[in-house]
This record gives C-alpha cells, sequence and structure tokens, in this order.
C-alpha cells in the first residue's frame, strides 16, 4: 500500500468517522437503541485508526520539513538537526505504516465483548479435575492483573477437589479478544496426588471461551423458554441449600440448556442464565464464521476446532509449551500463578501476521 493510499484511507475514515459523531448527537439515534449502540462500536473501532493516520500524517511532514531545512538552511548545527530527525523518523515511518495497515484490516466483531469461560476436567478422572481447579486458579489471578470482572455462574466440584465443570462470565475492556486464544484442550503431565508409585501421568481439561451476546445479538422469545427453579446445591452456606433461587432455563427450539446457581437472588440467577442462555444462542451462528475463519489461519488458534489440543504443562522439567507457535517457557509456578500474558502477545503476533498477509 502506498503512502498516498494511506492518507486517502485515513481522510475518507476521517469524514466517517465526523458523520458518526453528529449521528451519535441526534436525538433520532438515540430514540432506536439498537442503532445507537451499533454506532457507539463503529466509532470506538475508527477513532484508533484516525488517531494513528493523524501522528502518521504529521511525520510526513516533520520529514519533509526536515529535508527542506537541509536545502536551504545555512546553519550547519540546525542542519545537523535535521538530519537526526530524518534518520529517526525513516526508522519511525515504516512502523508506523504496518501499524495502520493491521488497523486498516477488519478484526474480529466480537473481540470488544465480554467472555463466558468453561473449564471442564477431561480425560485423567479426578487429576483431570484437579488440573481443572489449577486453570480456574490461573485465570483468576490473570484476569484480575488485568483489572477485569470474574463472576462464577456454575460450578461442579470434583471428588478430590478442583473441578469436574466450573463455568464463569468475564467483564471487562476487550475480554474476548485476550481470552479467545485459551480456547482447547491443555494437557498437564505431572504426578498425581493421588499416585502412591511416583509416576507422572497424563491428564487434560478443556477450555472454551466464547464471546457474551449483548442484549440486541440475540432476539428471544419468552414463549420459546421453559423455566425451572430449584434448590441449590454444593458451596455458599446455609442459604444457597434451603432457599429456591437456582434457575435452568431450557430453549424449547434448540435444545439447549442452562443453568445459574451461584446467587442466593432468585432474579439475579434468572439474569445470569438468560445472558448464558442467549451467548449460546448467538454462538451456533458464530461457530459458522469461526469454522471458515480456521480454515484460512493455521496458526489460529482462537477458533475452529476447541477440541485441538493447543498447550502442555509439564510439571518435572518446569516447562509450558503452547502448540501452536511452538512456544515455550521453563517457569511452570510463575505462569500457573497467571503470568500469561507473554505467550498471549505472541499469539497476537502470530495472528496479526496472517491477517496482514489475508489483506495482501
Amino acid at each position: 500500500m502506498s503512502e498516498n493510499s494511506l492518507i486517502e484511507k485515513i481522510a475518507g475514515l476521517k469524514v466517517k468517522l465526523e458523520q458518526i459523531q453528529q449521528q451519535l448527537s441526534d436525538p433520532e439515534s438515540m430514540s432506536d437503541m439498537k442503532r445507537y449502540v451499533q454506532l457507539n462500536k463503529d466509532y470506538k473501532e475508527l477513532e484508533p485508526i484516525v488517531k494513528a493516520g493523524d501522528e502518521y500524517e504529521k511525520m510526513l511532514q516533520n520529514y519533509d520539513s526536515a529535508k527542506d531545512l537541509i536545502v536551504n538552511e545555512k546553519d550547519e548545527e540546525l542542519k545537523e538537526m535535521a538530519r537526526a530527525e530524518i534518520a529517526a523518523l525513516e526508522e519511525e515511518l515504516p512502523k508506523k505504516e504496518e501499524e495502520i495497515k493491521l488497523l486498516l484490516i477488519p478484526s474480529d466483531p466480537e473481540d470488544g465483548k465480554n467472555a463466558i469461560m468453561e473449564i471442564r476436567g477431561g480425560t485423567g478422572g479426578d487429576e483431570a479435575a484437579i488440573f481443572a481447579g489449577d486453570l480456574f486458579r490461573m485465570y483468576s489471578k490473570f484476569i484480575e492483573k488485568r483489572g477485569w470482572k470474574m463472576e462464577v455462574t456454575s460450578q461442579a466440584a470434583g471428588t478430590a477437589g478442583g473441578y469436574k465443570e466450573i463455568i464463569c462470565t468475564v467483564s471487562g475492556d476487550g475480554v474476548y479478544g485476550v481470552l479467545k486464544y485459551e480456547s482447547g484442550v491443555h494437557r498437564v503431565q505431572r504426578v498425581p496426588q493421588t499416585e502412591t508409585q511416583g509416576r507422572v501421568h497424563t491428564s487434560a481439561a478443556s477450555v472454551v471461551v466464547l464471546p457474551e451476546a449483548g442484549e440486541f445479538d440475540v432476539e428471544l422469545n419468552e414463549k420459546d423458554i421453559r423455566k425451572d427453579i430449584f434448590c441449590a446445591s454444593g458451596p455458599g452456606g446455609q442459604g444457597v441449600n434451603t432457599t429456591y433461587s437456582a434457575i435452568r432455563l431450557t430453549h424449547i427450539p434448540t435444545g439447549i440448556v442452562v443453568q445459574c446457581q451461584d446467587e442466593r437472588n432468585q432474579l439475579k440467577n434468572y439474569e445470569k442464565a438468560l445472558t448464558e442462555l442467549r451467548t449460546r444462542l448467538y454462538n451456533m451462528e458464530y461457530q459458522k464464521y469461526l469454522d471458515n475463519l480456521s480454515s484460512k489461519r493455521k496458526t489460529m488458534v482462537s477458533t475452529g476446532d476447541r477440541s485441538a489440543k493447543i498447550r502442555t504443562y509439564n510439571y518435572p522439567q518446569s516447562r509450558v509449551t503452547d502448540h501452536r507457535i511452538n512456544w515455550s517457557t521453563h517457569n511452570l509456578p510463575v505462569f500457573m500463578d497467571g503470568d500469561i500474558q507473554e505467550v498471549i502477545d505472541q499469539l497476537q503476533i502470530a495472528e496479526n501476521a496472517e491477517r496482514l498477509k489475508e489483506a495482501q
């Protein structure tokens, strides 16, 4: 993409951003909440591109001014300063161009959404449930570091610790765009707590991350939903087990069943269960998009086959390996303590390289 075509694209987007600004301040837009939400989303997507474009144009102007100064200025000291500025800009301009090219490629429309995360013990019995608990702790620590909020909606404890299954919602800025890389099968190699002979076993847990559907993403008809109310079970104190606060929702046309028993308040459980149901219905369509995407991107990862083995946690060697990008670290305790940003950064770099390749 040439310098001129980049500037032309940015100029066109600047006009579009101004039009969206005008529409957002129009009372008519506010009366149509679905349209207003979409306009806000479009504005947030365009704003960083226009900002980067403004910075790029300023850099080009400074480059031309510095070249002009070398030709017309007699003061050697000023000429030397201009040469230094040109050298710096010649290094920075290509980086800014790559940044804008990447911003111009449409991102996954779901990246900015909150997420629903499911962790389930797989093969390996009690040890798999314990490992699922370790993964939940790892993600809890990571989410806390990012300043996001996590709420557990459903859980089934393992007989020897950990979880057979735990489902939670994660809310914050751009949550799905980060956590989506964690979808897949996570394998652990270690001596289980239940092993008396000291032998290393291999167990697995699966992680599924779904973009949380917004109120306007799916239209739900109340006639299509059967609601069941029951006593909650599991941790949470005496009140949880004696109050009819747990909610189970069945979507009759698809047979999808969700339940929430985390809150003592029946209405709060209903709202959480409704959000999860909406998300599962939305993801039936979203999966088609993921399947199409995964057929194009080999390192990408977040998508397509959620049953694919993505990562191995080898305790005897203190090694974590991500099989999608052949990335490894030999600091497993720190990784399990929620320090997973580095591998996510590497996965994002790999995805961005593929997105640029697709665009070309």
